[in-house]
């Protein structure tokens, strides 16, 4: 079954007709997307009533079935027991106004070692199908506004293509300057006035609006209480990241693409994936006063960038003095998981490389000390098959050219990981690197390899 994303992927490219279970949803989808395109200034009031009953069960269908239960405890499976009836009833209360959204269920991961945590959100099933089906809606309308240089949350982008942009743009301008942003805490500091005056440009559906507010005053269950904030996206909702996207889209894509860029004395390219983004610029007095300029923009929008993560870097492709030796050094960056930095290729040539950044691989190594410990007593066999799902994993995301040392240095480190907490299963023999390595001859790990191949200057 496709996921949604690759669903309006198709319908955007053009490339499907009549591939989904009802060919109408894609029908209607690709004539929003159509509309939305030859009239860039025009806001649609009336796009809730392409939400049918097939709508919501292609939304149903491109929904996670095994994820956490929300406040209501009820299951996926559960919920299919009854489909027809249950959308049914959902279709009615969206569309006459008496869907009530409830609260995101909030609870508490661990980062890895020690007592630090990450809270995540966990909406019901029902409201999960029924922001889908919104989402589609808002995706088909706002993907003919978002720039090409936005990656994150969108149909068919990935962090990779992001990264390959970046590249492709430090390559070009030889380096040049780096603002390198951090929002503090963006998506619970996200203006919900100014969300809505965004949205007001493109979509002014009364249904589909009403549903946006309640989820955004939907709240937060954390031991029995409910929590509400006047700030932030649904936690966890499946509508967060295109609303975020549309905030960002505003308040920098678009300032960059018209206000700052016909101003500039050089080149420069923004790059940005979520709340993670990077501007690249050729001259260094652009630089700074980008960087001055984005501070006041984002705080005339309710945004605060972190003082101490944001900074601007010096990165221009290291030059030679006139006696031969090489002039004062750039610095580095880290964007998306990896250390972004010059060096030498094989053939002499000066090129961006990247490796991952020091403190993403820390914590991928943390983990799975954490996993090989509370595992130690479990068969070698699902230990093994276990440590190759993650490791394949790494490699998938972390796999890119000239990265191989990171990964050869994370692999090692997992086999030392596993050696150490196997060696503690109370055995009478010592679990020693000899007898270790007859081990993995019957328990091979997976070797690190490069999945993605970058082009070479």
């Amino acid at each position: 079954m496709r996921e949604a994303a690759a669903v309006i992927k198709e319908l955007l490219e053009g490339k499907m007709q009549q591939t989904l279970s009802c060919g109408t949803v894609s029908t209607k989808l690709q004539r929003i997307a159509q509309l939305a395109k030859e009239h860039p200034e025009r806001s649609f009031t009336a796009n809730s009533h392409v939400i049918d009953i097939e709508f919501l069960k292609e939304a149903y269908r491109c929904t996670r079935k095994n994820a956490a239960v929300g406040v209501d405890e009820r299951t996926a499976q559960q919920y299919a027991e009854n489909l027809e009836g249950n959308l049914a009833l959902l279709l009615q209360h969206f569309k006459d106004g008496s869907y009530r959204a409830p609260p995101v269920k909030r609870v508490y991961i661990p980062k890895g070692e020690g007592a630090a945590v990450r809270p995540i959100g966990i909406p019901t099933f029902e409201d999960k199908v029924l922001q889908r089906a919104v989402l589609m809606v808002l995706e088909a309308i706002y993907e003919q506004d978002f720039i090409d240089d936005s990656y994150g949350f969108r149909p068919g982008r990935s962090a990779h293509q992001a990264l390959q942009t970046l590249w492709d743009n430090l390559m070009r301008m030889h380096g040049g300057w780096v603002v390198e942003v951090d929002l503090k805490d963006y998506f619970g500091s996200l203006d919900h006035t100014q969300l809505r005056s965004f949205l007001d440009r493109r979509v002014k559906d009364g249904i589909i609006r009403r549903e946006i507010d309640k989820w955004l005053k939907a709240g937060v269950m954390e031991q029995g209480t409910i929590r509400y904030s006047e700030a932030g996206t649904p936690q966890g909702g499946v509508i967060s990241p295109v609303l975020s996207n549309v905030y960002l889209h505003e308040v920098v894509d678009s300032w960059f693409e018209r206000v700052v860029k016909p101003v500039l004395e050089g080149r420069g390219a923004l790059v940005r994936y979520a709340d993670d983004f990077v501007i690249v610029l050729e001259q260094q007095r652009d630089a700074e006063r980008v960087m001055k300029a984005l501070a006041k923009r984002c705080d005339k929008h309710g945004l605060t960038i972190h003082p101490d993560k944001t900074r601007l870097v010096r990165f221009r492709r290291p030059a030679l003095t006139p006696n031969g030796t090489n002039g004062k050094g750039p610095g580095s960056f880290d964007f998306l998981g990896f250390t972004h930095f010059w060096c030498r290729t094989r053939k002499g040539k000066w090129a961006v490389r990247r490796k991952t950044s020091s403190k993403r691989l820390n914590r991928a190594i943390t983990k799975k000390q954490v996993f090989c410990r509370r595992n130690r007593h479990e068969p070698v066999r699902e230990q093994q098959q276990a440590l190759n799902r993650k490791l394949k994993g790494h490699c998938n995301y972390y796999g890119i050219t000239w990265n191989y040392q990171a990964l050869k240095k994370f692999s090692y480190q997992v086999q030392v990981c596993w050696r150490k907490w196997l060696n503690r299963r109370g055995a009478r023999r010592p679990m020693s690197w000899e007898r270790f390595e007859k081990l993995l001859r019957h328990y091979p790990l997976l070797k690190p390899r490069i999945v993605h191949g970058t082009s070479h200057p």
